[in-house]
Formats: structure tokens, sequence, C-alpha cells
């Protein structure tokens, strides 16, 4: 006889009425609700929470209620309280390293947009990468490839590997031209990152740029806009923010923010995907079964090959090949049409465009072809992660 399992699901995890309500040897009572409704009345026969970032899950939500197991389908978790699941044995999870190839094709794109703006020289820049898990280690190997000199700030890495391979956080500040953030957002401990680039940081940095992809607290985002306030040339690329979906006005309107997106980095239909399918293998782990659902079974068929018309510098074809993988520009236009918008209307823009995010695919799945294709573009292309037939 199946055991009874009552969950109740965030209605923006891609696919959840496909992987959540047929789990074999339960008999599953799956109700999806847009997360303004998930409360602790409506958790009072729940076993189950299944959220995204707009959900905080803690004491306030969970005390009293038969939850046992939480997972957010997101890579971040800094809105569940941790320390009070353990301590009150609710078992839960993330979906951390979901949507890394998502991010990872977000900052080459932006690096590719930031080269065609003539913000930066790609090969002649020095990228400052704070941050070196599955993204940042990612992304510090495409940018090796790509001829860019890579430093790296990970100091727990760094306390388990050696030395060797890392530098300070004062060295970036100093060497990096650019500095991208991709730690996760902790409050407190010898690796806090709150506020890693604050006022004191950002007025020692000599570089030009800051691209944030990562979390937005990582960066005091008043202290920024000082920052840029110091030196026309310097900018910002940002697609994530403090106080999300509310991001700071006087940022959100500075002229030198020269992309602006509201933190959709992650959000290609492979990396919702897998967001969902690292959920449900969380949960299938904590129930004891094999888990079934394939994400694969769910999204369409890759793309036919597209041609991209070649141009005489590689980093033009480049360009012009990312530029149809991923429609950056198009993003960072939606958002800064909003710039008329009141603070209330901004954040509700900011979260419908999340929720109901045009389909965009992984670049493994959308292969391109170059019209006139020579060695060098093909090769730094596949370096990227372009899919080249």
């Amino acid at each position: 006889m199946n055991r009874k399992l009552n969950i109740v699901a965030d209605a923006h995890i891609w696919g959840a009425q496909s992987a959540f309500s047929g789990l074999p040897g339960y008999d599953v009572d799956l109700r999806i609700l847009e997360h303004k409704q998930i409360n602790r009345a409506v958790l009072k026969d729940t076993d189950i929470l299944l959220t995204r970032s707009s959900t905080r899950v803690n004491t306030e939500l969970l005390q009293d209620t038969p939850v046992r197991f939480a997972a957010t389908a997101t890579i971040g978790d800094d809105h569940y309280d941790k320390a009070w699941l353990d301590a009150n044995g609710i078992a839960w999870a993330n979906a951390a390293g979901s949507s890394t190839g998502s991010v990872v094709e977000y900052m080459v794109t932006t690096l590719l947009e930031l080269h065609t703006q003539n913000l930066i020289t790609i090969p002649e820049t020095t990228i400052g990468i704070i941050g070196a898990g599955r993204i940042g280690g990612a992304l510090a190997d495409i940018c090796h490839a790509i001829g860019m000199k890579v430093l790296i700030n990970d100091p727990p890495r760094q306390r388990l590997e050696g030395d060797a391979g890392f530098s300070s956080l004062d060295e970036l500040l100093e060497q990096a031209d650019i500095l991208t953030l991709h730690t996760p957002l902790t409050g407190d401990g010898v690796d806090c990152t709150k506020h890693l680039l604050d006022a004191t940081r950002l007025s020692d940095f000599q570089g030009r740029g800051i691209i944030n992809a990562g979390r937005g607290g990582c960066i005091n985002n008043g202290a920024l806009c000082d920052w840029l306030d110091l030196n026309t040339s310097h900018f910002a690329a940002l697609d994530c923010w403090e106080n999300e979906p509310r991001p700071l006005l006087r940022l959100f309107h500075h002229l030198q923010l020269t992309i602006a997106t509201p933190h959709i980095a992650g959000h290609s239909i492979d990396g919702k995907a897998a967001n969902t399918q690292f959920t449900y293998n969380a949960l299938c782990n904590y129930l004891k079964m094999e888990p079934v659902w394939d994400m694969y079974e769910n999204l369409p068929d890759d793309s036919l090959p597209v041609e991209i018309k070649s141009a005489a510098n590689p980093w033009h074809s480049l360009y012009a090949a990312a530029k149809y993988l991923y429609p950056l520009a198009r993003d960072n236009e939606v958002m800064k049409l909003w710039f008329c918008l009141s603070e209330t209307e901004l954040s509700n823009a900011f979260t419908d465009y999340r929720r109901h995010y045009p389909v965009r695919r992984a670049w493994q799945h959308a292969p391109i072809h170059f019209s006139h294709p020579d060695a060098t573009t093909e090769q730094l292309a596949r370096a990227m992660g372009i899919k080249v037939i």
C-alpha cells in the first residue's frame, strides 16, 4: 500500500508537476502555489516543502508544522535558516551546481559585450575571480583558454589546497582590471562575504570594472555607486543586486552601469530544468528511492545548426555567435526600460521578468556553424563552450 505524502511546491519551479506528482511507492498530494501563498497555515499538513529564493524557510514558517524535508530549486540557500533546520531535525537541500553552465555562458557573453564596447580588450585583460567554486572555477578555465590573465581568490579552497594558484583579495584589488564575484552570501565567520566589496575595498581597487552574477549582498551597492562616481572610466555589469527585487535606484539609474539584468544569468531553460533535477534527486535521496524522472525527457530537442557570418576579426565572429546564443542585450534593454518606474513597479517588473523569462537554450544544445571558419575563431569558440559544427 502506498504511503501518503503531502508536498507543497513553488509554482515557478520548472516542471514541478511532472517531476513531483508521481513518486513510486507514494500517494502524492502535490499543491503548487505562488510563493506568497506559502505560509505556516498552508503547511500544517505538509511533509515536503519545495521552494525558490522568494520563500524564507525558518522558524517563522515551519514551527509546529510536520515538514521534515525542505529544498530550494536554486543555487543559493541564504534564504534558508540552516542552523535552525539542523537543530530541529529538518533535512534540507539546495540545487548547488545546477545552473553552472548557464551562469558561465552569461559571463562569457558579458566579457564579449564589454570587449565589443571597447571597455576591455579580452587578451590584454587581467580578471580577478572572487570565489572559484563550480562557476568561478569553470570561468577561470575559460578565461585562461582565451588568453586572459587570471587571478583567483578563494580562501576556503586555498586552505585545503595550499597557496599555489591563489591570490589574496588585496592582490586582486591591486592587479586586476576587472573583478567578478562568484561566492555564496554568508553573514559571519572567517569567510564572511556580506559586503565583501565595501567602501574601503572598493577605494583600494585599482581596476576599472566590476561584474556581479553571484549574490547581490556581496557588494555594498551604495559604496559601488560612490566608486562609480569617482572616475568616469569605472563601470559595472550587474545581474545580482542587494535587496532584490528592489535594486537601489541610484545604482540602477547610474550612467556607468553598463549592463543591468534582473538576476537571470542562471535562467536558461536547461539551467532551470537542472534546478528541478537536483531538487528531485535530493528528495529521492531523502526518501531512499531511485530517481525515475529525467529532465531531458521533458526538454525540447536540440536546435538545428545556425550559420553565423564570419568576420575578419575573430572577436567579432565570437560576439555574433554569443549574441545569437544568448541575447544579453535584450535583457539589458528590457531592464533599462524600467528606469521610469516607481520602486514598487520596478520590484514587480523585476519579479515578473524572472518568472516569465524567454526560452534560452544551453549552448551545448544550440550548435552553430561559422560561414567562413578559421582555426583561431573555432578554437576560441570551443574554449568558450560554444558547440561548433
